[in-house]
């Protein structure tokens, strides 16, 4: 039982650190969610629902990508790259 909390707290804890350097990982972290969310939706027979959940999902993604680009350009010139 101990071992398995602490595989789950370091787990947590290197997910949160990768949170932090990848600022738009957590957009893309929820538009997966969403999409999980939308495959049950679609299973259970709401695909109205799922459709707009989709939508939500796919600007999620969207703005994951332009945010890691943007901080990537960022981190690049302040390097000097």
């Amino acid at each position: 039982m101990f071992r398995v909390k602490a595989l789950l707290n370091s787990s947590l804890v290197r997910f949160k650190r990768f949170l932090r350097e990848n600022p738009g990982a957590g957009f893309v972290v929820g538009f997966q969610v969403l999409l999980v969310s939308c495959a049950v939706l679609l299973a259970v027979g709401l695909g109205f629902v799922a459709e707009g959940v989709a939508v939500v999902a796919y600007f999620m993604l969207a703005a994951g990508v332009l945010v890691q680009l943007v901080w990537y350009v960022r981190r690049r010139d302040k390097n000097g790259e």
